[in-house]
C-alpha cells in the first residue's frame, strides 16, 4: 500500500467527515486490527534489544536513504548499494520526564528543542511527523518487530512462544503475506458493512438496559464487553462461552507486549487456553462446516502452506486485534465529545451525516496507538540525522495526528473537519495497515449511534476518560457515565 496523501489543509471531502475510503485489497494492508503495531513497552527496553544482531543478518550494507520531505509526506529518493560514508548529525537525547507530566505536554516539549528525531535514554528514536510517521511505516528501510518482545523476557517456549512466532502481526515480507492473505478478503469494507445491523443490535442490547439507571462505569459495562462480544459472534461462539472469552482475552492481550514478570504466568495460561479454545473451534467448522466466517477460514487454509500453528494463530490474532484497541478508543472518543457540547450538539442532531467524521476526529485526538515501533534494516540519513541499521524507531502519533502541515487548528476538534487523510494513519500504513480497519469502524460508528439516538442527554460524571502511554496500545483509565434519553 502507498503511504498515505492528502489534499492540503483545505482539500475538499465529503460532508460526513473524511475523504471516500479506499477499499483494502488482499495483500494491501497488515495487522489484524485494532492492533498493536510493536511492544507498548519498547521505551523501557530498546537498549537491551538483540535488534541490531538480527538486523544485521537480515540487510545489506546500502548507502543512507535520503528522503524529501513536501506537503504530502517523504519520497524515498533511489538508495545505491554501498556502503554509507556519511557521517550525519547525532540525534539528541531527550530530558526526563518530569512527574506528573501528561503525554501530549511531554511530546510537545520534546519537538520543542527544534530536532525531527529525538533519542529516549533507552536508545528509542521518536519521530514527530505525519510525513516521518509514513515514511518508516511504508518504507523497506524498517521492518517489525518479531520474536524480540520475547527474547527481552526471556521467553524461549511455551504458549506465548507459540502465538508470537506464528502470528501475522510479528512476521515480514513473505511470510507476512502467507498468513495474512486468506483474512483479507473477509475483512473488505463491503463485506463488513454488512455486518453493521448486527453491530447495531449488540450495542443496543447493552446499552438499552442502562438508559436511565443511574451512574454506569462505561469501560467495564459498555466499551469492554462490545467489541469482545462482536468478535465471538463472528466467530460463531456460543453465548454461554463468552463472558469467559471476555475475560481471557483481556489477559491474554497483554502478551502482545513487555509485560510485568508478576503478570506472565497468568497471561501464559490465558494465551494456552485461547489457543487450546481455537484448536476446538477449528476441529469442530471441518467436522461440521458451517455458513459463517470461520469455515470459510477453514476452506481457504485447507490447501495454503500455513501450518496448524499458523492457521490457528491467525484466528488468536483476530480475538485478540478485535478488542483491545476498539474498547479504548470507544471509551476515549465519547469522553472526548461529552466534553465538547457543540460537537456532540452536532452529532445528536444529524448521526447519519457526522458519524464517520466523528470517529476519525475521535481517532485523531485521541489516538488508541501511542507509536508505530519499526526497526531500521539499513543505516538512513534523513534531514541530516544519521540513523544506524538496528535502530528502533517509534513514529508518535499524538504528533503526527496534530501535524499543522496536514490539519488545521490541529488542536480543535472538528468533526465536519475536511483535511483528513484518505486513510487515516491511526491504522497504521504500508505493509501493516491494520487488518481490521472496516470493523474497527463499524463497531465504533455504531456504538456512537446507538447513544447519540436513543440516550442523547448522556453525561459524564466525575473526571474525563485517559488514554495513557506512548507505546503501541495505551492504557484507558474509565469514565462514568449516566445514560439518559
Amino acid at each position: 500500500m502507498q503511504p498515505s496523501a492528502h489534499t492540503g489543509q483545505h482539500g475538499a471531502r465529503p460532508a460526513n467527515g473524511e475523504q471516500q475510503r479506499q477499499t483494502p485489497q488482499p495483500g494491501d494492508h497488515p495487522c489484524p486490527c485494532p492492533l498493536p503495531h510493536g511492544s507498548a513497552s519498547l521505551f523501557r527496553w530498546a537498549t537491551t534489544a538483540s535488534i541490531k544482531q538480527s538486523a544485521a543478518g537480515k540487510a545489506s550494507p546500502t548507502a543512507p536513504a535520503v528522503v524529501r520531505r513536501g506537503k504530502s509526506g517523504y519520497t524515498p529518493a533511489t538508495v545505491p548499494q554501498g556502503v554509507s560514508t556519511m557521517p550525519g548529525k547525532a540525534i539528541p537525547t531527550a530530558p526526563r520526564r518530569a512527574s506528573g507530566t501528561d503525554d501530549l505536554t511531554f511530546v510537545r516539549q520534546l519537538q520543542a528543542l527544534g530536532h525531527p528525531f529525538v533519542a529516549n535514554s533507552f536508545g528509542l528514536v521518536f519521530a514527530f511527523s505525519h510525513a516521518h510517521l509514513q515514511y518508516f511505516l511504508t518504507d523497506d528501510a524498517t521492518r517489525q518487530l518479531e520474536l524480540d518482545i520475547l527474547q527481552m523476557q526471556e521467553i524461549t517456549a511455551g504458549p506465548l512462544h507459540e502465538f508470537i512466532d506464528h502470528s501475522l502481526l510479528f512476521s515480514n515480507g513473505e511470510v507476512h503475506r502467507r498468513r495474512r492473505t486468506p483474512l483479507a478478503r473477509a475483512f473488505a469494507f463491503p463485506l463488513m458493512d454488512a455486518l453493521r445491523p448486527a453491530v447495531r443490535q449488540e450495542a443496543q442490547a447493552l446499552i438499552r438496559p442502562l438508559i436511565g439507571k443511574g451512574p454506569t462505569p462505561f469501560l467495564e459495562a459498555v466499551a469492554g464487553p462490545f467489541p469482545a462480544r462482536i468478535v465471538a459472534g463472528i466467530l460463531g461462539l456460543p453465548d454461554a462461552d463468552i463472558p469467559a472469552f471476555t475475560r481471557r482475552v483481556y489477559s491474554a492481550i497483554r502478551g502482545l507486549s513487555i509485560q510485568r514478570s508478576e503478570n506472565i504466568a497468568a497471561t501464559t495460561e490465558d494465551t494456552r487456553h485461547l489457543l487450546a479454545y481455537v484448536a476446538e473451534l477449528l476441529a469442530d467448522r471441518r467436522r461440521t462446516p458451517q455458513d459463517d466466517f470461520l469455515s470459510q477460514y477453514v476452506a481457504r487454509t485447507a490447501e495454503s502452506p500455513l501450518s496448524e500453528a499458523e492457521v490457528r494463530a491467525q484466528i488468536v490474532t483476530l480475538i485478540l486485534a478485535g478488542s483491545d484497541t476498539t474498547r479504548a478508543a470507544l471509551t476515549a472518543i465519547l469522553s472526548r465529545l461529552l466534553h465538547t457540547p457543540d460537537q456532540w450538539s452536532l452529532l445528536k442532531d444529524d448521526p447519519d451525516r457526522h458519524l464517520q467524521g466523528a470517529v476519525a476526529e475521535g481517532l485523531r485526538l485521541e489516538p488508541v496507538i501511542g507509536s508505530y515501533a519499526r526497526v531500521t534494516t539499513r543505516q538512513l540519513e534523513l534531514e541530516g540525522y544519521h540513523l544506524p541499521a538496528g535502530t528502533i524507531v517509534g513514529p508518535l502519533s499524538l504528533t503526527a495526528l496534530r501535524d499543522p502541515e496536514i490539519y488545521a487548528d490541529p488542536d480543535t476538534m472538528d468533526i465536519t473537519r475536511r483535511d483528513h487523510p484518505r486513510l487515516h494513519p491511526i491504522f497504521g500504513a504500508g505493509p501493516h495497515r491494520c487488518l481490521g480497519e472496516a470493523l474497527a469502524r463499524i463497531e465504533l460508528e455504531e456504538a456512537l449511534r446507538v447513544i447519540a439516538t436513543e440516550a442523547p442527554e448522556t453525561t459524564c460524571i466525575g473526571p474525563p476518560a485517559e488514554l495513557r502511554g506512548l507505546g503501541a496500545v495505551r492504557e484507558v483509565v474509565g469514565m462514568t457515565v449516566e445514560f439518559a434519553a
